[in-house]
């Protein structure tokens, strides 16, 4: 894998879809060159990516597109985390080989009330397996979806044993005081503490933190790095405050649904609109909710023309 250190913002990339619901290959190059012309890292294969809809062979696809494109492997955290153990395994060593900066893993989450034993086996297994020393793990901390958390206890397991794979944490958790005590227990020592959302960059940043990992990445990036490369000024707050109420007008909605909509609104492709089941589009009415609030914040996509046909 690269040796980049992976910092600042990065985007779990929707993943656009063709008529038939497979994965449009012209849509999410252009969307992921898109991304990184605003700042934006690529997360592929995350929650907002609807990456648990995706198989194993779309994944590699997509990931084999990116790099046929010219995408820069050290721009690329793709999701590798799965619950079966050879996927997760097949998916991670895929990306080692394509020289990703690093993996974004989810523990297996099917089955609850696992322990903390169980978990630190499943990471294991797929670390000895993959056995190279460029691997870089992200653990992927999302109880509110995924139902199975990585505990404290479980960081500090994994990094005694694997000091040098385990790089970080993506914290989805909602729990500001889990994001405090990561940051004051494992940044310090070089683990990477990344947001789950860009509504707590800034106190991220302030504690140290490596950046975030924000599914409005995908629609609003560069306000979001903006305020990445500037938290130290005087406007930071402001600054804050502006990315919370714009992330307030999706949050409303089915997220993934509304920002497909949005890009289908910015860039005139309705073809954007589309999602896998058991997601379903946004309707007309919430729509025209979306498309309100947002004008009313005078929110923009700057340069969408590029990520239209």
């Amino acid at each position: 894998m690269s040796a980049q250190k992976l910092r600042g913002v990065l985007s779990p990339v929707l993943t656009p879809f063709d008529a038939d619901l497979a994965p449009s290959r012209p849509r999410f190059v252009r969307h992921c060159r898109w991304l990184l012309d605003q700042g934006v890292g690529l997360s592929v294969f995350g929650t907002n990516s609807e990456a648990n809809s995706l198989t194993v062979q779309e994944k590699r696809a997509l990931l084999d597109a990116l790099l046929e494109e010219g995408i820069a492997p050290g721009r690329l955290m793709p999701g590798t985390g799965t619950c079966a153990l050879g996927d997760t395994i097949e998916l991670t060593r895929h990306a080692v080989a394509a020289g990703c900066a690093g993996v974004l893993m989810l523990p297996p989450f099917y089955y609850k009330g696992v322990s903390d034993e169980g978990l630190f086996r499943s990471f294991a297994r797929v670390i000895d397996a993959v056995a190279d020393a460029r691997l870089r793990v992200y653990l992927y901390h999302i109880p509110p979806v995924a139902q199975v958390g990585i505990s404290l206890g479980l960081v500090e397991r994994l990094l005694r044993a694997y000091p040098h794979t385990v790089a970080g944490i993506k914290d989805s958790s909602g729990d500001w005081s889990n994001t405090e005590a990561l940051l004051r227990e494992f940044q310090p020592g070089g683990f990477d503490v990344f947001a789950g959302t860009e509504t707590v960059l800034l106190p991220t940043l302030r504690g140290g933190g490596a950046g975030c990992i924000t599914a409005t990445g995908n629609v609003n990036p560069a306000a979001i790095v903006d305020l990445y490369r500037h938290w130290s000024d005087a406007d930071a707050e402001d600054k804050q405050q502006a990315l919370n109420e714009t992330r307030a007008v999706f949050q409303k909605l089915p997220m993934i649904a509304a920002m497909k909509a949005t890009i289908a609104r910015f860039t005139g492709d309705a073809g954007w609109a589309a999602v896998r089941p058991p997601l379903v589009e946004i309707e007309d009415a919430q729509r025209a909710e979306l498309a309100e609030g947002l004008d009313g914040r005078g929110f923009c996509m700057p340069n969408a023309a590029a990520l239209a046909a």
